[in-house]
């Protein structure tokens, strides 16, 4: 207990200092106007403001302070941005300013931060990697090109899905999704199978990206005051060291292989992946990509396109089933689009606007980061008359702006209608809806999500009714989130598929 007492004073005095410091060497600013916002209380600053769900404390106090509000966060000043015209001038206009980013210290874990394509500087190296990650993981050519591996994980979920309704058991939608998804990825990347729906295998991946999303919205002392980096009080940057540890020793493991069997004169299995086209471009001669650099991006590309794409598949099927008349909706267009027996394909979603309607809703409403990954003002900087200081902290508030009734009608509605007659897509062209950023920093993995995304949902709803679990009706479920870096359900979707009457 005494230990325990001298570490909370320690902790105390060391922050004094640590703000005292920074407030002498910080330049003067107060001919400056600032954005407005809270006022803070002397060394924590606003941090008690933010709360358990810090995505919508900050949307209350943007409709007190305004779309850009300034808050203290321990020694880092913070701006919000809630507002689709000044994220635009954020993201457009002066992209020199805001293209780095804030680097939350469980992020230099294994110095992800510095071979991250997701979290790097935009420099020479970074370009170099966004456009082989763009060029050869995620082009049109190389996802059509591998359509048919995703597909057959389609049908290994429908399969599943057959086994559940025939025995009238239960299923966790998530769970499910997280599976599909996994394996839909590793067959595009690896051209394997990770896991399957009754081992414990997609939950140990699960639990792996889970703690990573976690860990990485939690809030954590250090990144408030980064004096206390050394210490790591919260142990935070040592649980990430784990996580990425094991996903970056299974995936070296599967480089090593792969070049051993390269090295087999007799070898003559040919690889159409991704993991085959990286290899390609790390053997270059003189090549700029290290085996490093392909590691990180695999865990980039597999913690954010497992997690984002599952909760969404997930969210997508709980308003659905909230609203029963929107699922009747998506099923009859199923059935007029796609003839019966007809094999699903990427190349249908063209032909279905309300269940691209829907997506775009669910996104609108639950997109899987409620924040933009945090971005970094390189220089004091003016901003739509306010100042912003140098390593001025930029969220843009991705969440708010889906439920601002200034911009949406019943912005608090599922209502996919509202999509049939706008031209507002979610490509990081119209920042009223941005789910996946926008600008040159635009997450890499939107094509490959996008795919995935409509071909799981419209799979699930084409052949099967959907009754909740427990008798529990539509009315009465349950449609809170679980804050962290992504936005989970609080309470799984617990769905018993029908066969469909066609």
């Amino acid at each position: 207990m005494d230990y325990l007492i001298l570490l909370f004073i320690s902790f105390v005095l060391l922050a004094v200092i640590h703000v005292l410091i920074s407030s002498l060497g910080r330049k003067s600013t107060k001919s400056h106007k600032q954005a407005p916002g809270p006022r803070p209380y002397p060394i924590i600053g606003n941090i008690l403001e933010l709360g358990t769900k810090p995505h919508q404390s900050l949307t209350k106090l943007s409709q007190t302070y305004g779309p850009i509000m300034s808050l203290k966060l321990g020694n880092i000043t913070t701006i919000v941005i809630s507002s689709p015209q000044i994220a635009k001038e954020v993201f457009h206009k002066h992209y020199q300013i805001f293209g780095n980013r804030t680097v939350p210290d469980t992020v230099r874990a294994l110095d992800h931060h510095q071979l991250s394509v997701a979290w790097m500087p935009p420099s020479s190296q970074w370009r170099i990697l966004r456009r082989v990650c763009v060029n050869k993981v995620l082009s049109s050519q190389k996802l059509d090109s591998t359509q048919v591996l995703r597909q057959r994980m389609v049908q290994e979920l429908l399969d599943y899905v057959k086994e559940s309704c025939k025995k009238g058991k239960a299923l966790n939608i998530g769970e499910a999704s997280f599976t599909t998804i996994l394996n839909s990825i590793s067959n595009t990347f690896f051209s394997m199978d990770l896991a399957h729906y009754t081992s414990d295998k997609s939950q140990e991946f699960k639990d792996i990206v889970s703690g990573i999303t976690e860990d990485l919205g939690r809030p954590n002392v250090v990144d408030y005051f980064p004096i206390f980096r050394v210490l790591d009080p919260q142990g935070a940057r040592a649980r990430m060291n784990s996580y990425f540890g094991k996903l970056i020793a299974f995936f070296d493991g599967l480089i090593e292989e792969r070049l051993r069997l390269r090295s087999l004169e007799n070898e003559t299995k040919a690889f159409n992946d991704v993991l085959e086209s990286l290899l390609e471009v790390m053997l270059e001669e003189n090549s700029q990509v290290s085996r490093q650099h392909v590691l990180h991006l695999f865990l980039d590309l597999f913690v954010a396109g497992t997690d984002t794409t599952s909760i969404t598949v997930e969210w997508a099927m709980a308003e659905l089933l909230h609203k029963p008349e929107k699922l009747e909706k998506v099923r009859k267009e199923l059935q007029e689009v796609l003839v019966k027996g007809e094999q699903l394909e990427e190349s249908h979603i063209s032909k279905l606007p309300f269940l691209q309607a829907v997506v775009k809703e669910t996104f609108r409403l639950h997109p899987p980061l409620p924040f933009i990954m945090p971005l970094k003002s390189e220089v004091d900087f003016e901003l739509c008359g306010y100042m912003l200081p140098k390593n001025a902290q930029v969220l843009v508030n991705v969440w708010g702006m889906g439920r601002d009734s200034s911009i949406w009608k019943n912005p608090n509605e599922f209502m996919p209608e509202r999509f049939l007659e706008s031209e507002i897509d979610f490509k990081g062209q119209d920042f009223e809806l941005i789910p996946f950023g926008a600008g040159r920093r635009i997450c890499p993995g939107l094509p490959l999500a996008i795919r995935t995304v409509h071909i799981v949902l419209a799979s699930l709803l084409r052949d099967y009714d959907w009754k909740l679990a427990n008798g529990l009706k539509a009315a009465d479920m349950d449609m809170s989130e679980k804050y962290g870096l992504t936005l989970h359900k609080a309470q799984s979707l617990q769905v018993i598929p029908i066969q469909a009457q066609q």
